[in-house]
């Protein structure tokens, strides 16, 4: 039997005991005893008093469900831990996860809302006609790292501060990248080889290579992209590369070893493995075979550009935690985009800036954003995406 007839067998009889096993094993092993008295956090918020359930159907994605622990703050029954503050301030604070069309819960409460939390996992999004809307509107604080679901020219058009929780993100994102790239060695195909009581080694052997030797180059060399180089020393590849507007100070370029690389384009065509910004036109150039890890915004990447590139063996794998939009809806052609021999899908709903610490972090920093706010403190500069009327930052670029 060819290769990739076997991986897709596979791939259906594991795809039948998926949906058999979901999610319950985890939720049955939570205690509901365990659930909190009014600590912790949101997935989207806005200033308010009480939690309105969705759909049962989407409560998995945002809601802590079983799993009611007072460390997992990022969710709508924990209300990232600032309710008994913010409302001890004589504030009303309403959480709330009604977040899609004209009669959802978000668009209700936009209208009078001053302040606007949320998180990048599964937001609220904040386009130009609510931003119309939303007359009280001052301040937009993003739970976590990143403004993708706000329109930014609107909230500069109509005086809207945008902050984030700068850095809050960096470390648990970077080691994100690195368990991406390690788990594109056919990992996935090859685990549920294991449950479905199969050991064809060949089949998962023949496209797993070492990262050692390899050319890795990350697109966007910040916080992330620095840490991420690294965290890939120890693995002894033949370079690291990266390509950025700005360059690395001499002494930070040493201690990575990194190359910068000018021309994206030719960036591309050097690695076996890039992360980060990438559209139609770069794909072209990029080395046969290569693995490409989008761990900055779904956006970035054209999904139907890299599951075709999947498919023809173009590309070799293509993993991440971010996507065009959140969440992926169930047919989104990268859930199921899969390499000439059934494997090189190594994404996941976007976790991977929410670990218990990240939350941790970003919780922390949310609250003293708003502190700020509400006492007429400075905001700290790297926390500001958008201030008053005018873009702050390149870093989400000149909308």
């Amino acid at each position: 039997m060819p290769l990739s007839s076997c991986l897709k067998s596979i791939e259906k009889e594991c795809a039948e005991r998926r949906k058999v096993r979901k999610w319950t094993k985890v939720a049955q092993e939570a205690s509901p005893s365990s659930r909190p008295a009014e600590e912790s956090v949101d997935v989207e918020m806005v200033p308010a008093s009480e939690v309105v359930p969705g759909d049962p159907e989407e409560e998995s994605i945002y809601h802590a469900r079983e799993l009611m622990l007072p460390r997992l703050l990022g969710t709508v029954e924990n209300q990232l831990g600032i309710r008994k503050w913010f409302e001890s301030q004589g504030h009303e604070y309403i959480v709330l996860d009604s977040k899609e069309g004209a009669d959802s819960d978000f668009q209700k409460h936009i209208v009078d809302a001053e302040i606007l939390i949320t998180t990048p996992f599964h937001p609220g999004y904040l386009t130009g006609d609510l931003i119309a809307k939303a007359k009280k509107l001052k301040l937009c604080v993003t739970a976590g790292v990143g403004p993708d679901h706000i329109n930014l020219n609107a909230t500069v058009k109509n005086g809207i501060q945008v902050l984030e929780v700068s850095g809050s993100n960096v470390v648990s994102v970077a080691e994100h990248v690195v368990m991406s790239i390690l788990l594109l060695r056919n990992f996935v195909p090859a685990h549920e080889m294991i449950e479905c009581g199969d050991w064809m080694v060949s089949t998962v052997a023949c496209n797993a290579f070492d990262l050692e030797g390899k050319v890795v180059g990350t697109i966007g060399a910040g916080r992330i992209g620095y840490r991420a180089l690294q965290r890939l020393m120890p693995f002894d590849c033949k370079e690291l590369l990266y390509y950025d507007y700005a360059s690395f100070p001499e002494a930070a370029a040493k201690a990575v070893n990194a190359r910068p690389v000018e021309d994206l384009k030719d960036f591309v065509s050097q690695c076996d493995g890039t992360l980060g910004l990438v559209n139609v036109e770069p794909l072209k150039h990029f080395k046969k075979g290569a693995w490409l890890v989008n761990i900055a915004r779904g956006a970035i990447c054209d999904k139907d550009a890299v599951a075709a590139a999947l498919t023809s063996g173009h590309l070799d794998g293509y993993a991440g935690d971010v996507w065009n939009v959140q969440p992926a809806p169930k047919d989104h052609v990268l859930r199921t985009g899969k390499n000439t021999l059934g494997g090189g899908n190594g994404m996941v709903p976007h976790y991977s800036s929410t670990t218990l610490d990240a939350q941790a972090r970003y919780t922390s920093g949310t609250k003293n954003i708003i502190e700020n706010y509400l006492s007429g403190k400075a905001q700290e500069p790297q926390n500001i995406i958008v201030g008053i009327g005018k873009h702050e930052t390149k870093s989400y670029g000149q909308r």
